[in-house]
């Protein structure tokens, strides 16, 4: 009878060793002061150093059906900043300063130049937001995923001191709401995009889209931005006149901003106040997509909100900021003008 090894079934553990030194002294550049140990153990170690009362704050997410268009492009030099990107934007939400990162990396078959690629990105994106990235796991699952696509999912954990941890307690009407600009869709609702895309409109990928001055696929693939760099220097600066935090991710205007609002408070909102990107003005013409659906569905070029004290409100201009609205007495989210047709 013939001998059998794990190769043979798919699996090969010498990729994963390569891999794994291939990706090392990247992941190390992203290593603080905290950080004990090396990669390759079987935990990732971190020492928790200066804080009073610390508060671990913890999320985790993945890349959604956006990675369906970096298979079909084969480019995945972005995919590793998205993953981060979701992790870290949302415990920043409650003030919370990025500690550290893991990965969980699976795919159909281990192709280390991939993962270099893949890897690479979560690493930078760490690198940015001033987080570890500690560990992770990179799983070859034969016969589960086709060969060249994978998922990847991560974990981020962050610390704030109890004094200044951000709740919906502060919040108060009359407050005001600072949007930021989003890279463009970020990772949500792809997979209304790629019906509109791909099946409604056909395109391949590699059209070049004149409104856009790149390909689709290009814009597709812009990776989510990341707003520790931001907004923690903004947290420090004005404490308890920063109210509250939004993360416009999935469910869009309509369903994260009550998530920061006690409940007898709704928001008013100006869709005039910022220039919404041409992607989501394009997706809304060839989709025919009803307007609150794009409100709900997508952040329509706001990643993050401050809801600030109205004293400091003034402190935020310029094209970095946008004063897009104010907290209100009753429940609700109304969004008055803007460029998305009714």
């Amino acid at each position: 009878m013939e001998q059998m090894t794990y190769k043979d079934s798919g699996v090969d553990i010498d990729a994963g060793n390569e891999s794994v030194k291939l990706i090392k002294n990247f992941v190390r550049a992203t290593y603080r002061p905290e950080v004990l140990g090396d990669l390759g153990g079987f935990g990732g170690l971190f020492a928790l150093k200066n804080y009073d009362e610390p508060i671990l704050v913890s999320g985790t997410d993945g890349v959604g059906t956006k990675l369906k268009i970096a298979f079909l492009l084969n480019k995945h030099d972005t995919i590793g900043q998205d993953a981060v990107a979701m992790c870290v934007n949302d415990i920043l939400v409650q003030g919370a300063e990025p500690l550290f990162f893991l990965d969980y990396l699976a795919v159909g078959k281990l192709i280390p130049a991939q993962i270099v690629e893949i890897v690479r990105g979560v690493a930078a994106a760490c690198k940015e937001s001033g987080c570890a990235l500690i560990g992770g796991e990179t799983a070859e699952m034969s016969g589960f995923y086709p060969a060249g696509e994978y998922d990847i999912a991560g974990f981020a954990v962050g610390v704030v001191e109890k004094k200044a941890l951000i709740t919906s307690a502060r919040v108060k009407a009359g407050d005001i709401l600072i949007g930021l600009p989003s890279s463009g869709l970020h990772s949500n609702g792809f997979s209304l995009v790629r019906k509109i895309v791909f099946e409604r409109m056909g395109f391949k990928g590699g059209e070049k889209i004149p409104e856009l001055g790149k390909t689709i696929g290009e814009e597709l693939l812009t990776p989510t931005r990341l707003y520790p760099a931001i907004c923690l220097p903004i947290i420090k600066k004005f404490g308890e006149k920063i109210h509250g935090l939004v993360h416009i991710t999935g469910g869009g205007f309509y369903d994260n901003i009550p998530r920061a609002l006690p409940e007898n408070l709704g928001a008013t909102i100006d869709a005039d106040s910022w220039r919404v990107p041409t992607i989501f003005k394009l997706l809304q013409t060839w989709g025919n997509v009803p307007r609150r659906e794009m409100f709900r569905t997508f952040n329509c070029g706001v990643g993050m909100i401050l809801i600030v004290d109205a004293e400091i409100a003034d402190e935020f201009s310029g094209d970095d900021f946008y004063k897009i609205g104010r907290i209100i007495e009753g429940r609700g989210i109304e969004i008055l003008g803007g460029e998305l047709n009714d």
